[in-house]
């Protein structure tokens, strides 16, 4: 990736969710074949308080798994994603090349402040 800062590529979920525990090992997997890359995992039951915005509304994520692709600290993706590693690459691949302009939608903003607080806090895997 060619940007100042570790790319960070976040899988928002639920633990309840088969599909995001089946989706586990390949990020695990991508961040494997991309050194550098750095992953994170937020159950968004868990760390739902730490999600929601200053008006305590937290965005909705209602189909799973929903990714989040931050680079040098901007969302560069934020939604759901068929739970195929291709997806993935493919999304990797278009932010490598600068493809993935910086999101302007503030529940991306929002989502993604959150889980660097959390990233900070050490409260995330």
């Amino acid at each position: 990736m060619s940007t100042a800062s570790p790319p960070l590529l976040v899988c928002l979920c639920a633990r309840w969710c088969n599909t995001c525990e089946a989706y586990r090992p390949t990020l695990q997997a991508l961040a494997a074949a991309h050194p550098g890359l750095q992953t994170a995992w937020v159950d968004i039951e868990d760390h739902a308080d730490a999600l929601a915005g200053e008006a305590g509304d937290a965005p909705d994520i209602e189909n799973f798994p929903t990714l989040l692709l931050l680079q040098d600290g901007a969302p560069r993706f934020f939604g759901p994603v068929l739970p195929h590693a291709a997806v993935a690459e493919r999304l990797l691949a278009q932010a490598a090349t600068g493809a993935l302009p910086p999101l302007r939608d503030p529940a991306a903003r929002q989502v993604a402040d959150a889980v660097q607080a959390l990233r900070a806090s050490g409260a995330l895997d």
